[in-house]
Parts: structure tokens; C-alpha cells; sequence
């Protein structure tokens, strides 16, 4: 006979779990993952605390005696040509990067899944709309619909971030209406259809709380496009403008002095790599974690 603790101890490990918890120990057995999300708090930690560890500030120029300085015990990753330190630009524009990516993903998923709910749960013509708005989106290449955007709104890192938001939309919007679309056959929504429970309260209640395991790994790995679509924007001086220290801009202003100065491009160059491999490989293993046919 088993005691009666044995069986306390089993309801209480099986309250205990759930598919949340299922994930979460799925992630954390993935060392890949573990290194992403790794390299994505460094940065983060970064952007929080960036004005307390840059040794210099961010526009303190120095041309005469500090331009194009390599790296050194003084200035770790050297100088570019304004005599700048551009480890402490690159430590503050890691704010200005995970600002775009965050903000800009946050506006897509919030714009995509009222779309996506709306159309997958109502269907005909109202589906039908949306989904044409979402096919005429998803035509262009997203860089370009961006820049598209930028030239109608005008160059500023705020209109930079409303165009990568709108950019990505279409993919929240489309994933979610796919989730809807099956979720709302499932039984427990027929029964609460037939308890007369209101449709806002299904949609939000039900049917949204079951569909995000998708967004959130969806979202992880579209930080990390936001992230190079708003330095490529930068880049093209179509985003943030001088002398703000994002890191596409700063791609862009050592452009002139590559030959001269490598190190004001490489360095840059490296954080936005560091930065969208640490997002992706996150993102890999919420996949793996959140996604039930990644299982063994």
C-alpha cells in the first residue's frame, strides 16, 4: 500500500508542471540557447548601464590630438576620425539598437495579432481584406517598403522605428490568423459560444493566451531584424542622424577612413553580429522549447 505522503508528493509535482514550465526546462537544457540569451543580457546590460560604464563621452571630440586613434589601454577600441571613443559609442548605442528592435517588434505584435485575431475569427470578407493588405505588404522587400516609408515620414530615428514596425506586421498578422483559424474549432470555444460568453471576452480569454507561444518566438527572432534593418537604415542615413551613436550610422561614417582605420568599422560592425546572433540562437531554443513537434 503506498503512503499517503508518497501520493502528496506526486499531486504536487504534477500541479507543479505545466507547459510553461515544460519550456523552460526544455530552454535551459540547451546550452546553444543559454549562450544566446547570454550574449542578449550582456547587451541589455549594456543599454541599461551604458552612461555609467562609458569611460568617455560620447561626443567628445578631440581632432587634433585624438583622431583615428587605434586601440589602446586608453581607448580600448580606438577613435574615429572626430576623435571619439568608440567603445563608449558603441556601449551607448547598444541603447539606441535594442530600443529600435524591442519598440518596433512590441508595435508589430500588438497592430499584427489584433489584425490576425480579427480576421482569422470573423473570416469571410473581413479575412479576406486583411489578408489582401497583408499579400500587398509582404510583395515588397521589407527593406525597401521601409525606406519607402522613412522617405514619406522623413529621416529621424523615431520614423525609423515606425517603419520597421509596420514592416512586420504582416508576418505577426499571418501567424496569429493561422493559430486563430485552428484554435477556434477547438471544443472548449464551441462551448463557450454556447454559454453566450461575448466574442471580446473569447478572443482575449481564450483564444489570444493559446496563441502566443508562436509570437514569442517569432518576436525573438524578429529583434534581431529590426536590429539590422534599423542599422542598414542608419547606414543609408535614413535613420538615426548625427551625432547619435548608432551603430549603422557609425558603419556609415567609417566608411571614409576604412583604409586608414579599420577598427572604427570592425568594432560596430562586430556588435551588431554579436547582438543578432545572440537573438537568433535564443530564438532557436524557444523554438525547440515552445514548439511541441521540435520534441523528441
Amino acid at each position: 500500500m503506498v503512503p499517503n505522503s508518497t501520493i502528496k508528493t506526486v499531486a504536487v509535482k504534477e500541479k507543479s508542471t505545466g507547459p510553461w514550465l515544460d519550456a523552460w526546462r526544455s530552454f535551459r537544457k540547451n546550452k546553444v540557447a543559454l549562450v544566446g540569451a547570454g550574449i542578449v543580457l550582456f547587451f541589455v546590460f549594456l543599454a541599461i548601464f551604458g552612461p555609467l560604464l562609458a569611460p568617455q563621452g560620447i561626443n567628445e571630440q578631440s581632432i587634433k590630438d585624438h583622431r583615428l586613434l587605434p586601440p589602446s589601454s586608453e581607448f580600448w577600441f580606438g577613435t574615429d576620425d572626430f576623435g571619439r571613443d568608440i567603445f563608449s559609442r558603441i556601449i551607448h548605442g547598444a541603447r539606441i539598437s535594442l530600443g529600435v528592435g524591442f519598440f518596433s517588434v512590441i508595435g508589430s505584435v500588438i497592430v499584427g495579432s489584433i489584425l490576425g485575431i480579427i480576421a482569422g475569427y470573423y473570416g469571410k470578407w473581413v479575412d479576406m481584406i486583411i489578408s489582401r493588405v497583408f499579400d500587398i505588404m509582404l510583395a515588397f522587400p521589407s527593406i525597401l517598403l521601409a525606406i519607402a516609408v522613412v522617405s514619406v515620414l522623413g529621416p529621424s530615428l523615431r520614423n525609423a522605428l515606425i517603419a520597421i514596425a509596420i514592416i512586420n506586421v504582416p508576418n505577426f498578422g499571418r501567424l496569429i490568423r493561422s493559430k486563430v483559424l485552428s484554435i477556434k474549432e477547438e471544443e472548449y470555444i464551441t462551448s463557450a459560444k454556447a454559454i453566450g460568453m461575448k466574442d471580446m471576452r473569447i478572443l482575449f480569454s481564450h483564444i489570444l493566451p493559446n496563441s502566443m507561444a508562436p509570437v514569442i518566438v517569432a518576436g525573438s527572432l524578429a529583434i534581431a531584424s529590426a536590429i539590422i534593418e534599423a542599422a542598414a537604415l542608419g547606414f543609408l542615413g535614413l535613420g538615426a542622424q548625427a551625432p547619435a551613436p548608432e551603430w549603422g550610422k557609425m558603419l556609415a561614417d567609417a566608411r571614409v577612413v576604412l583604409r586608414n582605420a579599420p577598427w572604427a568599422m570592425i568594432f560596430p560592425g562586430l556588435a551588431i553580429m554579436l547582438t543578432v546572433l545572440g537573438f537568433n540562437l535564443m530564438g532557436d531554443g524557444l523554438r525547440d522549447a515552445l514548439d511541441p513537434r521540435m520534441k523528441n
